[in-house]
């Protein structure tokens, strides 16, 4: 297997944990569970990493391990600030210290950071990436609070720490975090671009660490206006298992409409083969196919279909599971995609609906400060490649207008149809007749893409800009390559091998631009959550918990888009931060490469109006 990275700009000094003009060294301390339920504390001390320094814990001799009670935790953390606190998964750890008030500055997570380092081509000839999988490699990620076990109440009695006794958790292999460490920093100081995954491992650790403080602080939600929505599109709530009268009436129609008087229309099987005995030659109920079709059943179907999707999306059992005491709490799973996207474990807070936007509301004498990056793929595409053409198309603040006033095309939707085919691999329509036109006009960038798809092909392994290496393709794929080398291979197998070969060209040409994305999102959030804690207190408490109370706070994260729930009086602070935090975390990957990152900035009490 050959592991295949690519140039470009190599990323600044990690600053993700505060301004250049404050001491960086980087200080670990390691927090490890015992088996009798105290925590062990090691302090940091010579030797204990690369970059580590002597800066003991208050009351703790510097390099000398330490228990104390679970319930002292809070404190010591408090009192060891500032530090980098190194425990196997922040989900373990955090979540008991936000219930007692106490936020971590730094961390590093050792399970996420062991994920990239066996994975990346940066580190592939290190020892930490050679070596047989273990008990780390095995270790499941820990799952965010429930929303039954809601920090918002201020009842620390609820708390994993209290609960130890009471409720232990289930039984983990025995590991050593300070080795772990140990393995890591050999690794990140023999791999062959130090600098970038130094920034990377920082980057999603402090991920790790917003996403907890996120599902602490939860996103404002008020459940009336949430019933109210409901109520209107559907009907009265109807007893458990039986559809709203929006629902029934639909339903009816449909069945008239086919004359199919016992059809279930939320059986698949059952509504196509209605659809088809009705002379309708469909192969999907997807929107798109039955838009094409001049039918009575169309209209009312795809009603049908829209809300029952609400129903069973964020219906009343949605609302009466993730929201509580006012807030929507979710499981944000850092890293959860292979790209470095995040995904969640449960209320999809990565697909809210448009029309429940307006339940989302600030708090009284609070606002909500929501960004959004503006076209944020081609801009890391540009920096990705260091393509000073595209770079100039980007300063007008329209990236797509800027390639209509460079003439590469004559409209800005074929100018972002085309970029859409270049980073994801679209071989037919516009895209296919615009990509030409736009390699010309940009030939760095479109050759940077093009360049990861060939890997791909070949079953070779790409990396993002700071380093998060691709999955190799499975066995299965190999073996459909391989047959296709068969002497009486057929027609059909040869078909095959090419699909295969090329629909893993297009992952690869979109993995390093989604994952570099994904990576700058890291840094922003990142830069934000410093910021923000840096404005510091103001006005009357909001109904956030502590630490939370009375300073803005990161409530939402989707992608390139955050909200932040802020005092009102600190609104245009905040969303200064935003836009500044963006232009910081473009320096960190790309470093003085002039490309920009804008954002939009809406402050507003409800969330449906910053669209």
């Amino acid at each position: 297997m050959r592991f295949v990275t690519f140039g470009g700009r190599g990323p600044a000094p990690d600053v993700v944990a505060g301004p250049a003009k404050r001491d960086t060294r980087t200080m670990y301390t390691v927090l490890v569970r015992r088996p009798d339920g105290r925590v062990g504390v090691v302090p940091p001390a010579a030797g204990a990493g690369a970059e580590a320094a002597v800066a003991p814990v208050a009351r703790i001799p510097a390099g000398a391990p330490a228990e104390v009670p679970a319930e002292a935790v809070p404190a010591v953390v408090r009192a060891g600030e500032p530090t980098r606190w190194t425990w196997d998964d922040t989900n373990r750890w955090y979540p008991e210290l936000l219930a007692a008030g106490t936020r971590v500055e730094r961390c590093h997570d050792l399970r996420l950071s062991r994920v990239i380092l066996r994975h990346s081509p940066l580190s592939a000839a290190t020892a930490l990436a050679r070596a047989p999988r273990d008990a780390w490699d095995d270790l499941p990620a820990a799952p965010a609070p429930g929303p039954a076990a809601d920090p918002a109440t201020g009842d620390s009695s609820g708390t994993l720490f209290a609960l130890a006794e009471a409720a232990p958790a289930a039984p983990q292999p025995a590991l050593d975090p300070a080795a772990e460490l140990s393995r890591q920093h050999d690794a990140v100081a023999s791999a062959t671009d130090p600098g970038r995954l130094r920034l990377l491992l920082a980057a999603e650790s402090a991920g790790a660490l917003a996403a907890a403080e996120m599902n602490h602080a939860g996103l404002p939600w008020r459940a009336d206006v949430h019933d109210q929505i409901l109520t209107a599109a559907l009907g009265s709530r109807p007893p458990a298992g039986r559809r709203p009268d929006r629902l029934k009436e639909l339903a009816a129609v449909v069945r008239t409409a086919l004359d199919a008087p016992d059809l279930n229309p939320d059986s698949l099987p059952a509504l196509l083969r209605a659809l088809n005995y009705a002379g309708l030659a469909v192969r999907t109920t997807s929107k798109w196919e039955l838009a094409e079709i001049d039918h009575p059943v169309v209209e009312p179907l795809l009603e049908y279909k829209s809300l029952a999707r609400l129903l069973t999306a964020n219906g009343w059992t949605w609302l009466d599971t993730w929201v509580h005491n006012g807030r929507f709490r979710t499981d944000y799973n850092v890293g959860g995609v292979v790209t470095g996207r995040w995904s969640t474990s449960g209320g999809g807070a990565l697909q809210l609906p448009r029309a429940l936007r307006r339940a989302v509301i600030a708090d009284p004498g609070w606002t909500l400060v929501v960004a959004d990056a503006a076209q944020l793929e081609p801009r890391v595409l540009a920096g990705l490649a260091g393509d000073d053409r595209m770079v100039a198309a980007a300063r007008g603040g329209d990236i797509y207008q800027g390639m209509v006033d460079a003439g590469a095309v004559a409209t800005r939707d074929q100018a972002k149809v085309g970029m859409l085919g270049a980073m994801y691999g679209g071989t037919t329509g516009v895209s296919a007749a615009v990509l030409p036109r736009l390699a010309v006009a940009f030939p760095t960038a479109i050759a940077y893409v093009e360049r990861a798809a060939r890997v791909g092909e070949r079953g070779e392994v790409v990396a993002t800009h700071l380093g998060r290496g691709s999955p190799p393709p499975g066995e299965a794929w190999r073996r459909t390559q391989g047959s296709a080398f068969d002497e009486d291979a057929d027609a059909a197998t040869e078909a095959r091998a090419r699909s295969q070969t090329r629909a893993w060209g297009r992952f690869t040409r979109n993995f390093v631009v989604q994952g570099t994305a994904a990576e700058w999102a890291l840094c922003w959030l990142a830069s934000i959550r410093r910021q923000l804690w840096e404005l510091g207190e103001e006005g009357a408490p909001g109904a956030a918990p502590a630490p939370f109370s009375r300073r803005p706070h990161l409530a939402y994260f989707l992608h390139d888009e955050v909200i932040v729930h802020a005092p009102a009086a600190l609104g245009d602070a905040v969303a200064q931060v935003l836009r500044d935090a963006a232009q910081e975390a473009g320096r960190l990957l790309f470093g003085a490469f002039p490309i920009t990152f804008p954002v939009t900035v809406a402050i507003v009490e409800c969330y449906s109006d910053a669209k």
